[in-house]
């Protein structure tokens, strides 16, 4: 790779044009769009949380659902925002050639690639607040604190959103997508304390667990849920802003290898 293709990505304004086009697109299918996004969420957080809650007296000195609908929060908003770089992304760039219609106009390929990225956080952040908005009509949850919650799901939508676009920049169909579900985000969820707490794990799951992104979005969530502030607040939003752009600027260089040859 030469150094244009490792440079530091060159951002603008040009990139709203961009969002605001995959916005007026999915407007048209925004109803099944969300209950796509949202169906597996709600499915784990009423179906376990009623239904295993029943089992479980409570988890962390809370109901079993109320310690589930936190984790929930920050899993809808991960499954959106990858969901949204793989599956929609793919198509843009690979499918229907819309990325290549683009750069015909003055802008180029890193503002496109951070449009997708914006993009995909604003939906993640729609699937999120959703569920915030379910558990509160539930009655899960009452203090103000959880509207802090708003603040946190940014970060996850920007950092999930940036991984799922590595992964679109190398991948050769939507077969390939698996891979990336099975080793990855399947084995993130079952071990980031969505469905019971971390330390709960092994001593060496653990470890792998605090090294994952899911993990810290939980941490600043669940506090803020059940109306306290998190701790350490400073290392959470680090690690996810950490992923974020690194894992942004690896999508550049990775979508420059690949388009721009």
């Amino acid at each position: 790779m030469n150094g244009r293709t490792l440079a530091i990505p060159q951002l603008s304004l040009r990139f709203v044009p961009v969002w605001r086009r995959n916005q007026l697109v999915w407007r048209k299918l925004a109803i099944p769009s969300m209950l796509g996004n949202l169906a597996d969420p709600m499915i784990y957080m009423l179906g376990l949380g009623y239904g295993l809650g029943a089992l479980v007296p409570s988890v962390q000195g809370v109901p079993y659902i109320v310690f589930l609908a936190a984790g929930t929060i920050c899993f809808s908003t991960m499954n959106s925002a990858t969901f949204e770089t793989l599956y929609s992304s793919f198509s843009r760039m690979h499918v229907q050639r819309t990325w290549d219609g683009i750069m015909n106009a003055p802008v180029t390929l890193d503002d496109v690639v951070l449009a997708e990225l914006v993009w995909a956080a604003t939906k993640a952040c729609l699937s999120g607040l959703a569920i915030l908005v379910v558990a509160w009509a539930l009655g899960l949850t009452h203090s103000p604190m959880a509207l802090w919650i708003l603040a946190v799901l940014p970060l996850v939508g920007l950092a999930f959103g940036a991984i799922g676009l590595c992964i679109t920049a190398v991948s050769p169909s939507y077969d390939f997508f698996m891979y990336y579900f099975t080793l990855f985000i399947t084995p993130m969820a079952m071990l980031s304390g969505v469905f019971y707490p971390v330390d709960q794990l092994p001593g060496a799951f653990q470890a792998l667990a605090h090294a994952l992104p899911l993990t810290h979005a939980i941490a600043l969530a669940r506090p803020l849920f059940l109306g306290t502030a998190p701790e350490a607040i400073a290392p959470h939003v680090a690690v996810l802003a950490g992923y974020a752009a690194v894992a942004f600027y690896v999508a550049v260089v990775l979508f420059r290898r690949r388009l721009l040859k």
